[in-house]
């Protein structure tokens, strides 16, 4: 296939996808690690302008915004981590946030060290978070969490704990719930695959740390894997999940 740019500078995006109109919805990061980065989240309009959906957080900067999902109201929610310099770092903490359908900013998780990876599952009940911190002793796990009615999250538990190796990332889902982590390093470097009740189901070993997966192709069996210097595919049975589906309309 041929690559091409679509945007240069990017302002230093990250996790992204598209939401249920199309529009590419961007984390876009910041720090001396991420140089020109936006420190924000942003919408790319299908007329070609770009709106600044999240910049602050009660009259505060984010850290620097890292990955995002969408619930079936059209609701976006996004991790806030900062890896590397913390010099100028504004909140009181590492947290996820909620960005509602008016545009203003709730937080919504801020139990966790570093959040990093996120997702909700289909039926709107369970969200995916992973909490990478790179230092000595970090949480290096993957979480999942209740949601209620009103997008309200309470822990439920540990799905898998990495210790001392190296953390997850980013992260899919097929249509069975099976859920597409890539996390690891050296030989340990891939994509874990875990059952909707949390059990380790195999393992995709890639020749480089992976960073984040998706599904693509016309019937959505290609998993295609962005790592550190490559872009790798694969072809699996089980067809994955649509990372924006449909709106559900509320009574």
């Amino acid at each position: 296939g041929k690559t091409v740019v679509w945007k240069q500078p990017s302002q230093t995006a990250n996790g992204m996808n598209f939401d249920h109109l199309g529009r590419l919805v961007t984390c876009c990061a910041c720090g001396a690690t991420y140089p020109g980065g936006a420190r924000s989240v942003l919408r790319y309009e299908l007329d070609g302008t770009v709106t600044n959906l999240a910049s602050h957080y009660r009259g505060r900067r984010l850290n620097s915004p890292n990955d995002l999902c969408f619930d079936k109201q059209g609701r976006i929610y996004f991790t806030d981590p900062r890896y590397g310099d913390r010099a100028d770092v504004e909140q009181d903490c590492m947290a996820v946030y909620r960005i509602e359908l008016d545009g203003s900013l709730t937080r919504v998780i801020d139990d966790m060290e570093t959040p990093n990876g996120i997702l909700i599952t289909e039926d709107n009940r369970r969200l995916y978070l992973v909490d990478h911190n790179p230092d000595a002793g970090g949480a290096r796990t993957l979480l999942a969490y209740n949601i209620d009615g009103t997008g309200n999250c309470a822990r439920q538990t540990v799905v898998h704990d990495f210790g001392a190796g190296y953390g997850g990332d980013g992260m899919v889902l097929d249509v069975k719930g099976n859920l597409y982590l890539t996390a690891g390093d050296g030989e340990a470097a891939g994509v874990y695959v875990f059952g909707s009740e949390g059990q380790r189901l195999g393992f995709i070993q890639t020749p480089e740390i992976a960073g984040n997966c998706t599904f693509g192709g016309s019937d959505l069996r290609t998993l295609y894997i962005a790592a550190s210097s490559s872009l790798y595919r694969i072809r699996l049975a089980i067809p994955g999940l649509l990372a924006y589906p449909p709106l559900v309309q509320q009574a």
